[in-house]
């Protein structure tokens, strides 16, 4: 992410939402000389040529990553008793990424957050300078009774981000965009492997996967405002234009694990 975040709530001039939001911690402004100057010059330019055209142009340069059909994992975990197992996926801007797997049957919470790094530095601001190790990654927790593991990886490679852009996602780039799984355990780990070979061996994409299959060494969950961003704001233009095309797709390719009601952070929690 450059220094000027176009699709930070609290960089998007004009738009209501977290931006104007008291309660955004303060840490999640650019403090930075330069980025207060492009916001500045950012701004006067939203107000000459009207927001809505500002925000539309500064996010247009991305678009919506293409979904592929890909067969289901050969490998799978092994069938248990049961009831709740936690995944980790990273896969560009979280916002879209949260908002698929909250529409998965089966899943009972995804949170926006980051893997990777270090705690000291899990926090939108730093993770956004690409040096924490971190990558925006989503906590999914599911009932494997419902949804497989393996099945959360196919619809994560072939719905929820593109697997072969390195260090970067769309319109976004840096480390902090990196696809990566973070297996909780060795099954996981097998699983993620295994599937990770056979997409490659189908030639499923035109290009080779780039993602990694990377130690777990904690989450850490992303601010308030992050959370359950694209049910909240479903006309901010970034996710328009690159998010909500992946719920589509999650419901034409997956219609028989699709869920209409998303299963929200704020609903989860109570």
């Amino acid at each position: 992410m450059t220094q000027f975040d176009p699709h930070h709530p609290s960089q998007a001039h004009g738009d209501t939402s977290p931006s104007s939001d008291l309660s955004s911690p303060p840490s999640s402004r650019r403090t930075s000389a330069a980025s207060r100057v492009r916001r500045v010059l950012l701004g006067a330019a939203a107000a000459a040529a009207g927001v809505l055209v500002w925000q539309v142009g500064a996010y247009a340069f991305g678009g919506a990553e293409a979904a592929v059909v890909i067969a289901a994992p050969k490998v799978d975990e092994p069938v248990t008793g049961a009831r709740t197992e936690t995944a980790v996926f990273a896969g560009g801007c979280f916002w879209g990424v949260q908002g698929v797997f909250q529409h998965v049957k089966g899943v009972t919470k995804a949170v926006s957050g980051y893997a990777g790094g270090a705690a000291k530095t899990a926090d939108y601001e730093t993770v956004s300078g690409g040096a924490t190790g971190h990558a925006e990654s989503v906590e999914v927790t599911f009932d494997p009774q419902q949804v497989s593991y393996g099945k959360l990886l196919q619809i994560y490679f072939s719905v929820a981000h593109n697997p072969t852009e390195l260090n970067r996602q769309g319109p976004d780039s840096g480390t902090q965009y990196r696809s990566a799984v973070f297996p909780m355990n060795e099954a996981q780990r097998s699983v993620a492997t295994a599937y990770i070979a056979q997409l490659d061996a189908s030639h499923a994409y035109s290009k080779p996967i780039v993602t990694k299959v990377e130690k777990y060494t904690g989450f850490y969950a992303a601010e308030t405002y992050h959370q359950d961003f694209l049910t909240e704001h479903p006309t901010y233009p970034y996710i328009v234009i690159n998010d909500l095309p992946k719920v589509n797709d999650l419901k034409r390719l997956f219609p028989s694990l699709y869920r209409d009601t998303p299963v929200l952070v704020k609903t989860a929690s109570k």
